[in-house]
């Protein structure tokens, strides 16, 4: 395990697990309501470089000091489903066999989705649950077809990561339907003094399946305030320390199709546009006493950044780390510093004598043409010292394993990707080669189907 040097003398840290980037990563256009997602599709991808730029990000916040894991990517193509829908022969036969017919369909059961782990669960730490321990709930992402089909797999890399009981409990995904769509950890944060200690986890849904009275009109809603209250039964939370909010419908319509495309929030701090929430008054008064003193709210205004903008951007689809001094940095993606509204704020900022004081900026080009940004790519889990002690020790990033994991990406990925090329028969056997060499890279056993058939555990 690495030293979490920036705070040495701490009992406890926010780890971030970032999605490490998978062989098959396309522009599929696949997710309505995802404005990148749909308008960079059907260009030619490199996976090659999507995964390094993501592996430079983990590795530059492990050299600041930050608690930085690697959460593996999923098996694509999904033959396993294919063979679930009906389709027979050999894994190429099914391959060609839904290539040939509907490509869309074979680009979606191909897709990279899974490196968004910010979707992959929500999790709640061990100083907000009744019994404990830190509790992760994997994300049913119902909405869409390409992202539904990962819980399975998600359930089991988490398993194999926080496999110790005594610390972790990593619950199924909730009933798949539409009245329980959980995104996952997109649409919740949690505020804090001590990561380790009491906080407050806040939730953010689209709509309210039953009774609810609001809900966007041109992009759907994929989150439902009854999916976020089973998550929060299921942790073991306390009403005196979970605030819901709903999101503003016009923003949903405008292209934020998750929460953390329109705010972030760590420790005491919420960084997020004026737009963001339905009800926004009552939502912060809430947060304020249920927190209690020194909750700080930066509320950038539409007159100084528009939703457009931030979409554009993704501004706010941002990182807040805590630093040393009791300040905070934001990373951000290059599209930050390429537009000028954006930018201009970034740096009145940061210069304001507010909490957050240094801006860093990274090169995610080929995941926000697919639609995510920074805080897409990681899962954030807090974790006092006996529980990092108990964490996978193989995922941690360090010197060690970087250099490992470049080399992988630069032996077995491509380096130029097409819907058209999915189809490729050789593509399955690279795939499968390069995931069976980072099991063992990453210590994880056999999680993946084509490693596990006949088990059904």
């Amino acid at each position: 395990m690495i030293a979490n040097t920036a705070f040495e003398a701490a009992t406890s840290c926010e780890a971030n697990f970032d999605g490490l980037v998978g062989p098959t990563h396309h522009y599929g256009g696949h997710s309505f309501g995802n404005v990148a997602s749909t308008g960079n599709a059907k260009l030619v991808a490199n996976p090659r470089e999507a995964a390094l730029q993501g592996l430079a990000k983990m590795k530059a916040l492990a050299d600041m000091g930050y608690q930085q894991g690697v959460l593996p990517p999923q098996e694509r193509p999904a033959t396993w489903l294919m063979r679930e829908l009906g389709y027979t022969g050999s894994d190429q036969d099914m391959i060609a066999a839904v290539g040939n017919t509907n490509p869309g369909y074979l680009s979606a059961m191909c897709s990279a989705s899974s490196m968004w782990v910010a979707n992959a669960a929500t999790v709640s730490p061990s100083g907000d649950t009744l019994d404990a321990r830190v509790h992760f709930t994997v994300a049913n992402l119902q909405n869409k077809f390409h992202r539904a089909i990962e819980h399975r797999q998600t359930e089991r890399t988490l398993k194999a990561i926080f496999a110790d009981p005594r610390h972790f409990n990593v619950h199924a995904a909730l009933p798949m339907m539409a009245a329980l769509g959980d995104e996952g950890a997109a649409n919740h944060t949690r505020f804090c003094s001590d990561y380790a200690g009491q906080g407050v986890e806040f939730f953010v849904y689209g709509k309210q399946h039953w009774g609810g009275r609001v809900e966007p009109q041109r992009f759907p809603a994929r989150h439902t305030l009854e999916a976020s209250q089973a998550v929060a039964r299921l942790h073991g939370l306390r009403d005196t320390h979970t605030v819901f909010a709903q999101q503003n419908p016009a923003v949903i319509d405008a292209g934020v199709f998750h929460n953390d495309v329109i705010a972030v929030g760590n420790q005491n701090v919420l960084f997020c546009h004026d737009e963001a929430f339905l009800n926004a008054p009552q939502v912060y008064a809430e947060l304020n006493r249920k927190f209690g003193a020194g909750f700080e709210l930066i509320e950038v205004p539409s007159s100084a950044v528009s939703v457009a903008d931030a979409v554009k951007s993704y501004l706010f689809n941002s990182q807040l780390l805590a630093k040393a001094n009791g300040k905070q940095r934001l990373l951000v993606p290059e599209e930050c510093a390429n537009t000028p509204a954006v930018w201009a704020y970034l740096q009145h900022l940061v210069h304001d004598n507010r909490a957050i004081d240094e801006l860093l900026v990274f090169n995610l080009k080929q995941s926000m043409q697919n639609g995510g940004g920074p805080a897409c790519l990681r899962l954030r889990v807090a974790l006092n010292q006996a529980e990092l002690a108990a964490v996978n020790p193989a995922v941690w990033m360090n010197d060690t394993l970087y250099a490992a994991l470049t080399q992988w990406v630069q032996k077995h990925y491509r380096d130029r990707l097409h819907e058209n090329d999915l189809i490729d028969p050789a593509l399955l056997t690279e795939v499968r080669t390069a995931l069976d060499e980072l099991t063992q890279i990453l210590q994880l056993g056999a999680i993946y189907p084509f490693q596990r058939q006949g088990r059904d555990d």
